[in-house]
């Protein structure tokens, strides 16, 4: 009897050795996955050193460029297209580029069309905004423009150029009512989309908190529908950029200036490839300068704000 339950003490002791040890070992996994999961969520304050950036941001794109010039030049040097007045070499565009230049010119295409543009922006921003809450929020609102809206964004702008010029006349007037018929239903379409996806459960907190109205529109419905907006507002500033050109090609008018689309349309007025092809390159620097500047860093900011987008 005596050994017997020596054993058994001896049984017990280990098992509660063993049940201590498992204890700690959980302890320990469990401060293992509070501190991954904290360094999941922590974000990196530290500056991103520039060599980092230089070769995952700069470069690429640098990379691209030079591929283009170097197949755009073989295209010349290999006599493969050997008609400039169809594709002109990249040393016949640059010195066409010097020559505004030293006009003073260029700066002068440039401003003209973004001015018209950034403003015309801002004008259907402060249009499509309210329309797009309306058309979200109200049942028989949304059953009667919805559609409407839906069609007018798949509209071609061009097509508002022709009756605006015959409403309007030749002038800004006219680039910016074809501006904010290409941008306007852009921007309503987005923000509906948006509020669309705000989860039911976040209203109804809100309404049990007090926000209801233009208050709960504000603080709930708005902040949780940014990224559609967000969506909206960068296709709404495509189609303004697009509907501006469109309207600058075939609206021509010494009092309207000389534009991005107007340099385009004098290039093939007067058969210069060179100056055709410098309109194109300006109008796709100003739409990535745009977009870097502007809806790039918004997007950064609405993921990161949402935790989807962590500095590593």
């Amino acid at each position: 009897m005596a050994s017997t339950e020596t054993k058994a003490d001896g049984a017990v002791k280990d098992g509660g050795k063993d049940g201590g040890k498992g204890a700690v070992r959980g302890g320990n996994d469990l401060a293992g996955l509070e501190a991954g999961l904290d360094a999941l969520e922590t974000v990196q304050s530290g500056r991103t050193p520039f060599r980092q950036t230089f070769v995952q941001k700069i470069m690429p794109p640098l990379i691209a460029i030079a591929v283009v010039l170097v197949v755009w030049q073989a295209l010349i040097s290999l006599n493969i297209v050997d008609d400039p007045t169809k594709l002109p070499s990249p040393g016949d565009v640059w010195g066409e580029i010097e020559d505004a230049w030293l006009q003073g010119t260029l700066l002068g295409y440039i401003w003209t069309s973004v001015s018209r543009g950034l403003l015309g922006f801002l004008l259907a921003l402060a249009i499509g905004t309210p329309l797009g809450l309306l058309v979200a929020r109200v049942k028989f609102v949304r059953a009667a423009i919805h559609p409407i809206l839906s069609g007018l964004q798949s509209l071609p702008s061009v097509a508002w150029v022709p009756p605006a010029v015959i409403w309007l006349g030749l002038n800004d007037q006219m680039m910016y009512a074809v501006i904010l018929l290409g941008a306007v239903p852009s921007i309503a379409n987005g923000l509906v989309s948006g509020v669309d996806q705000v989860p039911p459960l976040f209203l109804r907190a809100g309404r049990t908190l007090g926000a209801t109205g233009l208050k709960g529109t504000w603080h709930i419905v708005m902040p949780a529908a940014l990224p559609g907006y967000v969506a909206g507002l960068k296709q709404g500033w495509a189609f303004s950029w697009r509907s501006l050109m469109a309207a600058e090609i075939i609206a021509s008018s010494p009092d309207l200036g000389v534009g991005l689309g107007q340099l385009l349309e004098n290039g093939r007025n007067t058969s210069s490839m060179s100056m055709v092809f410098l309109a194109i390159l300006l109008i796709l620097i100003v739409g990535i300068a745009i977009d870097l500047l502007i809806f790039s860093p918004l997007e950064r900011w609405v993921l990161r704000s949402r935790g989807l987008l962590v500095k590593s």
